[in-house]
């Protein structure tokens, strides 16, 4: 079995991340300090939702719970594919679950259009954030402990619209105001 702690799944994240904004860096023949600082944002959208989504909330002797991983405990992988059929089952934290999953994607569908001018449009950048969000279940598949639900993915991409709304709502405000 392996054991994965957020430390050790950050430093793997920044790593990844470094190498691929000094590669574009690179291929660019400039570094601009305003595109990275944009860039950051999308860098704590992930390691926000990483912490959130891959390791457990409560802690373990005062530490931040790990992902494992046992090659031989993910076949049958616990998946739920029908939608909303969990989403208001009674346990402790089902409103949190439900308020959470869609509070921390609206960020990404604030800050990705921001970052990525190709997401021009709302549906574009809902897209995106429920293809980032796909990413998330389908990765969550490799550790035991972990479920990947539809529902999770509604719930996310509900979150990334509230955020595009936001973003595209206040862009076209703004337009208005200078014209």
């Amino acid at each position: 079995m392996l054991e994965i702690t957020y430390w050790e799944l950050l430093i793997v994240i920044s790593i990844v991340w470094v190498i691929m904004r000094v590669l574009i860096g690179i291929k660019n023949k400039k570094i601009f300090f305003f595109r990275e600082a944009q860039m950051m944002m999308v860098y704590i959208c992930i390691i926000v939702i990483a912490r959130i989504v891959n390791f457990p909330w409560h802690h373990v002797n005062g530490q931040i719970g790990t992902m494992k991983f046992d090659a031989s405990r993910i076949i049958p992988p616990w998946v739920n594919l029908v939608p909303i059929v969990h989403l208001f089952d009674i346990y402790d934290g089902w409103q949190m679950n439900i308020i959470g999953n869609i509070t921390m994607f609206i960020p990404v569908g604030i800050v990705w259009p921001v970052c990525f001018k190709k997401l021009n449009t709302i549906g574009k950048a809902i897209l995106a954030g429920a293809g980032f969000s796909l990413f998330i279940e389908i990765s969550q598949l490799l550790f035991y402990e972990r479920c990947s639900d539809i529902d999770d993915i509604l719930l996310n991409t509900a979150g990334v619209a509230v955020g595009a709304l936001i973003f595209f709502g206040c862009k076209k405000l703004r337009a208005r105001k200078r014209e």
